[in-house]
């Protein structure tokens, strides 16, 4: 660490709580416009697949921005980047709440995106930088309560307000918040990083822009119009071919956009997987849950939120002890205890019909919230703990980068096999002749294909658990182990 910046004198409360709370209002806004996106197709007169654009516009800009901020992070200083972060973020905002038409709404959601896209993993370097290794859980804890906590309430938040005001209000409300945490930063934000000046990969960011948003693109398509359609496969190959391209390209430059060379640490892998694998698993209940009350039970947005919301305050309460607990035992038991508890309540899943009682899927969300507040910041924490300091925006931008891959890819499958296996069981139930009402066979099917989704989840469940039993602590290394490359 250079000798301008003296860790030992930073204020690390008010410092993470500026910056959690940067990240918790970026994090709530993921998930409050598909609540909204009936009203606005009615306001504007748009089809929903237009209106869609709004959360999946939203998801690309943030998913190629992610792979950035590693370069972002050795270039500008902590608070340069937080500052500028939150900046794009309240103008994206500003722009939302008076857009006088869809256009400049959409505009001003991705220019929203790309400021929250540098908010988590920039706070995630700081944690790695002002705590040592052994206090580094239960900073991560916290973290865990805007990644987790607030997708989880954004639901009911959205409903509530549309229920007494208009769209416009979701942006009022976030417009304050921001600029009292961009006026916090600028009083109390201190550098905690070391500037290193990188060269700027702009091969490497063309290369990634179309790798991650041809990919991210693809998926979230998949879901809606089908794995063979042409638009799919052409955009998921896009990304593939690109992607080989990039981590080529990367592995032979000397000033990488992502130092590919941080999987040569085997625990930061082995937790990289198990968060592909567990990711699918959380989106779930992000996910599957809304759509089987709202869609299939005729719950409002504002019941279905309501409903999440134990479980969401329950994760609150949890992220930070299992933070604490991360720091005294390690990662390895609080991972397996954690998934098998979300696998054994997803169980429950399995076995949904139009008459499953409010009670008893408030019970079984909030075990499965419970579950995964004991594994989710400790696996990437116990990743993160090994890689040296030089690699820590590397291995943040990287952790970040796969999570939202994994969020699309896993939202795309579930929502595949959901949409298959409903028109499976409809046609065996037409064929049966038991049903003679279409609405009450939908349903029924629909139905069905939400527990055969929900069996695909427990899959993954059951190989994160079987990945958890091979972590190990382990010690943060000393140096690089990467060999010397030539320069471009």
């Amino acid at each position: 660490m250079s000798q301008d910046i003296q860790l030992n004198s930073i204020k690390k409360g008010p410092l993470l709580f500026i910056m959690i709370l940067g990240a918790f209002i970026a994090v709530l806004n993921q998930t409050i416009m598909s609540v909204a996106i009936p009203e606005l197709i009615t306001d504007f007169n748009i089809a929903a697949t237009t209106a869609q654009w709004l959360t999946t516009g939203y998801m690309l800009v943030n998913g190629v921005f992610i792979p950035v901020t590693a370069y972002l992070m050795q270039r500008f200083t902590t608070r340069e980047l937080f500052l500028s972060a939150m900046a794009a973020f309240l103008a994206g905002s500003t722009i939302s709440g008076i857009a006088p038409g869809f256009e400049v709404l959409l505009a001003g959601r991705l220019i929203q995106a790309a400021g929250a896209g540098i908010i988590m993993p920039l706070l995630m370097n700081v944690v790695l930088a002002v705590f040592p290794e052994e206090k580094r859980g239960g900073a991560m804890g916290l973290i865990g309560v805007a990644i987790i906590f607030a997708p989880a309430i954004g639901p009911a938040y959205a409903g509530y307000m549309l229920d007494h005001y208009e769209w416009r209000s979701l942006f009022y409300v976030i417009i304050p918040f921001a600029v009292i945490v961009i006026i916090m930063a600028s009083l109390y934000l201190k550098n905690v990083t070391e500037r290193t000046h990188p060269k700027l990969d702009i091969s490497g960011i063309i290369l990634s822009t179309l790798g991650f948003g041809s990919l991210l693109y693809g998926f979230s398509r998949a879901g809606a119009i089908g794995w063979t359609s042409r638009e799919v496969l052409l955009t998921i190959i896009t990304g593939v071919i690109s992607l080989v391209l990039f981590s080529i390209s990367q592995l032979s430059k000397s000033s990488p956009l992502l130092e590919l060379r941080t999987f040569k640490y085997n625990m930061f892998t082995l937790t990289t997987i198990i968060n592909i694998v567990v990711t699918v698993v959380m989106y779930a209940d992000m996910m599957l849950l809304p759509i089987y009350l709202q869609n299939m039970r005729h719950y409002s947005a504002f019941d279905a939120g309501i409903l999440m919301l134990p479980g969401a305050l329950i994760m609150g309460l949890m992220m930070p002890v299992a933070g604490r607990l991360f720091d005294r035992y390690g990662a390895k038991w609080l991972s397996v205890a954690g998934i098998a508890i979300t696998v054994v309540t997803t169980i429950s899943f399995t076995s949904l019909t139009d008459t499953t009682s409010y009670t008893y899927l408030v019970l079984m969300s909030t075990g499965r919230r419970f579950g995964m507040a004991l594994f989710l910041m400790p696996i990437t924490t116990a990743g993160l703990n090994q890689l040296p300091s030089a690699l820590h925006a590397h291995g943040t931008a990287i952790s970040n980068t796969v999570k939202q891959v994994a969020g699309a890819i896993g939202t795309a499958l579930l929502v595949s096999v959901l949409t298959h296996q409903a028109q499976t069981h409809a046609i065996k139930l037409a064929a049966a002749g038991t049903i003679s009402d279409p609405a009450q066979l939908l349903q029924k099917a629909s139905i069905a294909g939400m527990n055969d989704a929900y069996f695909i989840v427990i899959i993954f469940g059951l190989a994160g658990l079987a990945l958890s039993f091979f972590i190990r602590k382990t010690t943060q290394a000393d140096s690089l182990q990467i060999p010397s490359r030539s320069n471009e």
